[in-house]
């Protein structure tokens, strides 16, 4: 006979448990502390097998025949009701440990273990942390697109549409690394860029008149900042690595015998190994340097600690203590100075040229060729390149460049 509500709730407890049978193998045991417990027996591989579907009043009637349809159906397909449920629990218990927060720290952690600079890493570190507070604690199989979108139109809502495209690159990023890995299914990310404002392209801002160059530089002369940090200022324009390169340059990469600075590719954007060629008057600077009474591995240490590398504002800094605005000019301009000068000269092959800058070129094959041909180019290049400078700095008249390459 089927149960009904009524009898569940005037089945009063026993010194013994009973049971009180629906359909269908569909039972409650009643406790003598007064519980009632749904359970479901069944047979499965030849076996008898019991399924638990909670308490009454907990669990209702209707309640525990839907369970207990769902059941059946199972078993009607040749799939154990109790072991699809220990499956559904260990997928849950799974999900829940794989968030997007735990995920994110698990992608940036093996970047570190490739190899990626330090800076890279702070920006990825970053990256997670602004969307920790939306998606950290979410189970990244969960995780629809409109969910993302919503995170990341946040940042866009408050003016930074340069910083949410990059963190939407951030996200599809690890959600990539969360189906490679088994995680999830597919990438909300991947076609989110669609829906987020275009961030206008902005480059760094530098000085590429000869005339406004040559001011520059006088300024520099003058400069009376902390530390290394005139020096610093000094060297950049006639080495023109970028910023992050040049604040993390430590002493045992530089032959100042040979004349040659090597930079290891980890510290390099495009990960490959860059020699700079130094012409003598970064020579004098680099010695200048070292005579420095802090002593410490890098060679434009920290003012407050030799342990670390200069601040990455120091420089930018001091260009607007020369009262450059950023407008004007930025640290990183000085590559965009040197490249526009060089190529306009018309004295170096662009080969050379963009060696110099450590542009990685789309042919591996003749890039790796140009590194070796062009090395004695790119010697001559760094000399005339200070020369040119110093002609700069004088104040000389500048003449137009005839454009004969040298030899």
């Amino acid at each position: 006979m089927a149960l009904s509500d009524t009898t569940l709730r005037n089945a009063k407890p026993r010194q013994t448990q009973y049971k009180l049978h629906d359909d269908g193998g569909l039972f409650v045991i009643v406790r003598p502390s007064g519980g009632k417990l749904w359970r479901f027996k069944y047979r499965f591989a030849g076996k008898e097998q019991q399924l638990s579907f909670g308490t009454y009043p907990d669990v209702g009637l209707k309640a525990a025949r839907t369970r207990h349809d769902e059941a059946r159906a199972l078993l009607a397909e040749g799939i154990d009701p109790g072991a699809e449920r220990k499956r559904k629990a260990i997928a849950a218990e799974i999900a829940a440990s794989n968030t997007f927060g735990a995920i994110a720290a698990e992608f940036v952690d093996k970047r570190q273990r490739d190899g990626m600079a330090e800076a890279t890493m702070i920006k990825l570190r970053w990256f997670a942390s602004l969307l920790e507070k939306d998606m950290g604690t979410r189970p990244v199989s969960d995780i629809e697109p409109v969910e993302l979108l919503n995170a990341i139109k946040k940042i866009e809502r408050a003016g930074n549409n340069e910083t949410a495209k990059r963190v939407r690159a951030f996200a599809a990023r690890v959600f990539r690394y969360a189906v490679i890995t088994g995680r999830c299914r597919f990438n909300p990310a991947a076609d989110l860029g669609e829906a987020l404002v275009a961030p206008k392209v902005k480059h760094h801002a530098a000085l590429i008149e000869p005339e406004d160059v040559g001011g520059l530089l006088r300024a520099i002369e003058g400069y009376k900042g902390h530390g290394l940090s005139p020096l610093a200022l000094k060297l950049a324009p006639h080495v023109f690595v970028r910023p992050g390169e040049l604040r993390h340059a430590e002493w045992s990469e530089f032959d100042l015998d040979k004349a040659v600075w090597r930079i290891p590719a980890e510290k390099m954007k495009m990960r490959e190994d860059h020699a700079v060629p130094l012409s003598n008057q970064a020579l004098e600077i680099l010695r200048e340097a070292k005579a420095y009474p802090l002593k410490s591995k890098y060679v434009f240490p920290s003012v407050s600690s030799g342990l670390k590398p200069m601040s990455e504002n120091t420089l930018n800094v001091a260009l607007r203590r020369l009262g450059y605005s950023s407008d004007e000019m930025t640290s990183h301009g000085f590559r965009s100075t040197a490249s526009t000068l060089l190529n306009e000269s018309g004295k170096w092959s662009s080969d050379a040229i963009e060696r110099a800058l450590a542009h990685k070129g789309g042919d591996n094959v003749r890039a790796i060729y140009h590194r070796g041909r062009h090395w004695e180019e790119r010697v001559r290049m760094a000399q005339w390149w200070s020369d040119y400078l110093d002609q700069l700095k004088s104040g000389a008249k500048v003449l137009p460049f005839k454009g004969g390459k040298i030899a």
